[in-house]
């Protein structure tokens, strides 16, 4: 099918936004997404001191795993709500719903209510993290995005190194209830920004939610995780009520999976777990994730409690983790574009995570400084060599049509595997500390006391000594009982298949946000913009000589940008009047108007009263240039899979068409033209 038949002329569309506009409302974007990764991270390091005002010591990992689970589970729906609604709606209603959970967060009395509160913080964060990424493909050019989507990419690396520190500054310097009290003038600037400056935009086609898979997998994952929470703490692990949590999340997960094969639109196709690369990528992700949280969660509650430092020294000493993730994550991206290899970084990371887990096992109370960032080194490289290779090496393997449910799928696995992580780790953790601290505490000490790291290292040595055992060989089990579990990724990481990469996946390999990001509710035609955007960024230079090379018509740029105007206007059923093109470009119609006579002389446009209008020959000039798009862009993504080629043609097809639509917004290249004519 020709790029041509894909143009639809009769389809409406949409005006472009001013530059300022574009601007305000990426920014109240890029704030609205800092604010909902950052929550990811801030409260590592205001745990111990959050155990130590509300007490909980038992309940502290829900105040992770509470938010992670909210948030992962809103951004499965929350994508295509925003298409039925609006996605300016849903994107106020996020934010509201966050600023709320924010404010009651940091008012919270007890545990129990924190925990409550994170949820609804979780909710919001989810809506938070998917309209963002949205309302980018809504308002930034195709041929602009890519810039904007590195950007957005780069707050999850910016907050996994900032989130703990700054945790620990509000820690020691304020309050930990200050690590919530902050989103709220950051909410009230983004809903006045949004309210003020962004579109409401919502897919043109209804789509088709999956409810009752999306509540099916949320409940059962909800109950398994309370199961590995409150299994051998709340309540004994055969006790009737850990024994029908447990049968009954996997009863609802059986009829997920039932589900999922009968519905019209799945979350999660079960087909996808016959690609073998898939289903190894999608448990060694869940591990990624299970490490990462796990070890962030904890580690500062190793350098407070153990070491005596304080909140925001132990968000420092979390840098040598945290820089190696981030390093080796780009390292192992970039590698693998270049070279077309990926089975070797899974392996190594795999490998890593495990040393990394048992190395953290040895810390105690004599460890040094830096025999402990290198421990946490080990980690962070074994997790970041993983993390984004295994999202590149399952779209290498997909058809076009899976590509969006395919990358969902395994962001979901890691996101739920992070949620396992903190609950499992703070299970282990409570089953050891509570006796213990039971036996370490001497008669007449309040127990209330030995929960405060500073109010603990206050004591004479004599009283907390013990009890900063008691800390330490908690944390030793915790770390060691993890390490088994990177054991199972390095077995699996042996049965990752290596498919030769397409060069599709070096072209456009993902950023670093993909490697954090949240599971959301994708189409193959929303991976095909941000492969699209992505080449654009990286060969922009190229790009425009090339498609006029390619058309290989009669006319050069100027005469090209004069017809898409005319184009653009037909489709929108607007007068093509020369008034009308200046003064959105903001130069008179009388330094137009010999380009345009120029086109009437060659027989490419004709001129009536209502306007100018595309003759035979102009149409036929302007399908050459669309169909050049076409050819540029199927040369670069025609590898994107073997299974219905006429659907990617199809798609390929209306990216290209759009692409000539934006090009005629474009004042940019509207400026570049007209010094050309």
């Amino acid at each position: 099918m020709t790029a041509t038949a894909e143009a639809t002329p009769g389809a409406a569309v949409p005006p472009a936004l001013s530059r300022g506009r574009v601007n305000a409302v990426f920014g109240a974007v890029l704030l609205g997404m800092l604010l909902a990764a950052l929550d990811q991270t801030i409260v590592g390091t205001a745990l111990p001191t959050i155990v130590g005002d509300l007490g909980g010591a038992g309940h502290l990992s829900w105040v992770v795993t509470s938010y992670l689970l909210a948030e992962t589970i809103m951004t499965v729906v929350v994508g295509k709500l925003g298409d039925l609604f609006g996605r300016k709606l849903l994107f106020q209603l996020s934010v509201i719903v966050f600023g709320i959970g924010s404010f009651c967060a940091g008012f919270a009395g007890s545990m129990v209510w924190l925990i409550v509160w994170r949820a609804v913080q979780g909710l919001g964060g989810g809506g938070l993290m998917v309209t963002s990424t949205a309302l980018i493909a809504d308002v930034v050019p195709l041929r602009e995005r890519g810039k904007y989507q590195g950007v957005l990419g780069s707050v999850f690396g910016v907050v996994t190194v900032a989130g703990p520190m700054l945790g620990g500054f509000f820690v020691d310097h304020l309050s930990w209830r200050w690590a919530f009290y902050v989103n709220i003038p950051l909410v009230v600037v983004v809903l006045v920004v949004a309210s003020s400056a962004m579109p409401n935009a919502r897919a043109a086609v209804k789509p088709v939610i999956d409810y009752l898979g999306i509540l099916l997998i949320g409940l059962a994952a909800t109950g398994l995780t309370l199961v590995t929470s409150w299994g051998g703490t709340q309540y004994a692990w055969g006790s009737p009520v850990i024994i029908g949590m447990a049968a009954g999340s996997l009863v609802l997960l059986a009829a997920f999976v039932f589900t999922e094969l009968r519905a019209k639109e799945p979350m999660l196709p079960m087909r996808l777990f016959r690609n073998p690369v898939f289903t190894v990528g999608g448990i060694m992700s869940f591990v990624v994730g299970f490490a990462m949280l796990g070890a962030l969660s904890y580690l500062p509650t190793y350098m407070q409690y153990v070491q005596g430092t304080s909140a925001t020294t132990s968000g420092v000493r979390l840098l040598p983790m945290v820089l190696a993730l981030l390093v080796a994550s780009i390292a192992a991206g970039n590698a693998v574009s270049r070279t077309g290899r990926y089975k070797i970084f899974p392996l190594a990371g795999a490998a890593g995570m495990t040393i990394g887990l048992y190395l953290l096992s040895r810390l105690d109370t004599d460890t040094g400084f830096w025999e402990a960032s290198a421990y946490m080194a080990v980690l962070g490289l074994g997790i970041g060599l993983g993390m984004q290779v295994l999202t590149i090496a399952v779209q290498n393997t997909v058809d076009y049509a899976d590509l969006g449910v395919a990358t969902s799928g395994v962001t979901f696995l890691r996101s739920i595997g992070s949620s396992f992580g903190a609950a499992i780790f703070g299970t282990v953790y409570a089953n050891q500390l509570t006796p213990k601290l039971a036996a370490a505490v001497p008669p007449g000490i309040d127990s209330r006391v030995v929960q405060v790291p500073t109010a603990l290292h206050a004591l004479p040595e004599a009283v907390s000594a013990p009890v900063i055992k008691a800390y330490s060989d908690s944390l030793h089990v915790v770390f060691l009982a993890a390490a088994p579990v990177g054991l199972v990724a390095l077995v699996l990481a042996f049965f990752l298949k290596e498919v030769p990469l397409r060069d599709t996946a070096r072209a456009a390999a993902p950023d670093l946000g993909d490697g954090f990001a949240m599971p959301e509710a994708r189409t193959g035609d929303r991976e095909l913009e941000r492969a699209v955007a992505t080449l654009f960024f990286r060969e922009r230079r190229q790009v425009a000589p090339s498609i006029i090379e390619r058309a290989g018509g009669d006319l050069d740029e100027g005469g090209i940008w004069c017809l898409l105007q005319v184009h653009l206007r037909e489709r929108r059923g607007t007068p093509a009047t020369l008034r009308a093109i200046g003064a959105y470009f903001g130069v008179p119609a009388q330094v137009l108007e010999p380009a345009f006579n120029r086109l009437e002389l060659t027989g490419h446009l004709s001129y009536t009263r209502d306007g100018w209008a595309l003759t035979a020959a102009g149409r036929a000039e302007f399908g050459k240039v669309v169909q050049a798009w076409h050819d540029w862009l199927a040369d670069r993504l025609g590898d994107w899979g073997t299974g219905n080629r006429a659907e990617l043609d199809a798609a390929i097809g209306r990216v290209a068409a759009r692409l000539m639509d934006q090009s005629a917004e474009s004042r940019t290249h509207g400026r570049h033209a007209l010094a050309g004519a």
